[in-house]
């Protein structure tokens, strides 16, 4: 992983194993701060244009082209402080609670057996607050994705699906990590990790047969389906 990522933002390959929380860079907040002021803008923009297009259309047809420039001359400012009014009532709040939004944004990656399961954690809301686990087995496609915004302020996305969620009607990712720098590092990683669960899987141009034990949980049904599962297939090994 580069050096600027392993000191600013991501915590170092080892202690992910201990769930490490990180956040979204800064600079994802720059960006909703951009798309919130470009929108604003774009659409004053629209305001001003439409009001000029429509009072020249009409112009042409009532015949008072000659005061036309005079009317608009009145009519633009008008447009423009009303359109900026109404931008403010809802920019100034927006540019206030991205940051506090993106601040209480958290995501960890769990990569060690024992008793909690590898999975990926994303903590998000701020009256509402969800926390979502993400077990690295049910993962069925992981992908890092940059978009045109994104690539102005140097970050990215890791999308993740899974099995479940793979055959529902739902547009889109089922779980995001948004704004990260190293997204490409962290997909890499989390790929990583994912393959070292399959067996036997390999690492560089050796084939490892990895024997991991089951996560026990008390009382968990699916726990002793495994161990079941896992002891037959020893007794198979064995006789074959």
């Amino acid at each position: 992983m580069n050096e600027e990522a392993i000191l600013t933002e991501i915590p170092p390959v080892e202690n992910f194993t201990r769930g490490k929380t990180f956040r979204p860079s800064s600079a994802f907040r720059n960006k909703y701060w951009f798309v919130a002021v470009f929108f604003a803008f774009f659409t004053w923009l629209v305001a001003i244009g439409g009001t000029y297009g429509i009072s020249y259309f009409i112009a042409m047809e009532e015949g008072w082209t000659d005061t036309y420039w005079q009317l608009m001359a009145d009519l633009v400012p008008l447009v423009s402080y009303w359109t900026w009014i109404v931008h403010l009532f809802w920019l100034i709040p927006a540019l206030i609670g991205i940051p506090v939004y993106i601040r209480s944004i958290q995501y960890s990656v769990i990569a060690e057996t024992g008793e909690a399961l590898p999975e990926i954690t994303v903590r998000k809301g701020i009256f509402n607050v969800t926390r979502k686990h993400v077990p690295l087995r049910t993962i069925t496609n992981l992908s890092s994705r940059q978009g045109l915004i994104d690539r102005l302020f140097g970050i990215g996305n890791v999308e993740i699906e899974t099995a479940g969620y793979s055959g529902s009607t739902q547009m889109g990712p089922e779980e995001k990590l948004e704004g990260i720098r190293f997204y490409k590092d962290l997909a890499d990683y989390i790929l990583f990790e994912m393959r070292k669960l399959r067996t036997p899987y390999a690492t560089g141009t050796e084939v490892v047969a990895e024997d991991r034990p089951v996560p026990r949980m008390d009382d968990s049904l699916q726990d002793e389906i495994l161990v079941a599962i896992r002891d037959i297939r020893e007794i198979l090994r064995t006789k074959l």
